[in-house]
């Protein structure tokens, strides 16, 4: 009777093993479940024609900034200035100590005594020309190394400005770091990174307009200087500087400043606002356009910006052209590739 049980228990065991077997290969063989598609609007990409104004930010430099940095070590006897001080043009900023130098000048007085010494005897032909001209190499190398010491001695302002920073006080020993910052703010700069798309439209000489937030009703006319000749890789931007007049001084370095610029008629692709999402917790922008019945991200940036619509410009020009599809309602639940059901 034992036997017997065994025998079905068995059996039974086996076919429970053959049972799960068939489920798992059924499971494995089943369709994967076809993922439903979103319901969408979408609306055909026009170019228009606009009025380009592109506005841009940046931070206000002094339109020369030298730190003064003399080539020669030693203690600093005197500096003539303070933090704030406004100096012109030559003015005299540190004195160095003056070993250097004034042992440079004897030994150059000297030498000027013996090049008139040999000049003589190589009038009456009493040396040769090889021992003149090792005089002379000797001593036109004492003038140039006084010119040298005098310069880094006697320190002063190669242009007109306001002392920004001071390091030292008298006495102390110069290591390297600059003694003093000399900033002009007569005058000041910015270089504005622009999208890589208006780079036809930009020129040297443009006309700009900047904007502080400090004077909301003051205009700051500035002029493009320079338009640097190549593009950033990396963010598709060219820079450009420029130079902004500032007699009354009202803007200072370091200041925050939104710049804009007339750039004509173009023509752009412009779209409603809403259709634009954004990537959380970047700056990236992208939208999505209908390839057929799949939806395809194309990132992009943002240009002017009219009422509810904004102008729009590819990352990659290639991935977007007049006469796409944008996904204007429905976008929000979409990814990259998701299947498209295109209602009216």
């Amino acid at each position: 009777m034992n036997k017997i049980l065994r025998i079905a228990a068995v059996a039974f065991l086996t076919l429970s093993v053959a049972a799960c077997g068939g489920k798992k290969e059924d499971s494995k063989n089943a369709a994967p479940t076809k993922k439903e598609a979103e319901k969408v609007k979408i609306q055909e990409l026009k170019s228009q024609r606009i009025a380009k104004q592109l506005e841009l930010s940046s931070t206000l430099e002094g339109y020369e900034t030298m730190n003064i940095s003399p080539s020669i070590t030693g203690h600093i006897e005197h500096i003539y200035v303070q933090v704030g001080s406004r100096v012109s043009k030559g003015a005299m900023l540190v004195r160095m100590d003056q070993t250097q130098l004034n042992t440079t000048r004897i030994n150059l007085a000297s030498t000027k005594t013996e090049l008139d010494r040999v000049t003589a005897l190589k009038a009456s032909g009493s040396i040769s020309e090889q021992v003149y001209d090792q005089t002379k190499a000797g001593y036109d190398q004492l003038v140039e190394s006084e010119r040298f010491q005098e310069e880094n001695t006697f320190v002063k302002a190669q242009f007109s400005g306001v002392i920004s920073a001071k390091n030292y006080e008298d006495g102390e020993m110069y290591t390297g770091a600059p003694i003093l910052q000399l900033c002009q703010i007569s005058r000041l700069k910015a270089i504005i990174n622009i999208p890589e798309s208006y780079f036809p439209l930009v020129k040297q000489g443009m006309k700009v307009n900047v904007y502080s937030d400090i004077y909301p009703d003051k205009v700051f006319p500035a002029t493009i200087e320079i338009v640097y000749p190549t593009i950033d890789p990396s963010s598709h931007t060219f820079q450009a500087k420029l130079n902004i007049p500032n007699p009354g001084e009202k803007i200072r370095p370091g200041m925050y400043v939104r710049t804009t610029m007339a750039l004509g008629e173009i023509d752009a692709l412009v779209v409603p606002y809403q259709s634009v999402l954004k990537l959380t917790g970047s700056n990236e922008r992208y939208i999505f356009v209908a390839d057929g019945n799949t939806a395809r991200r194309v990132a992009v940036t943002l240009g002017q910006r009219f009422d509810d619509q904004v102008e729009i410009l590819p990352v990659n020009p290639a991935d977007l052209k007049e006469g796409d599809n944008l996904v204007v309602t429905g976008q929000a639940r979409l990814v990259d590739g998701s299947p498209l059901e295109i209602v009216e």
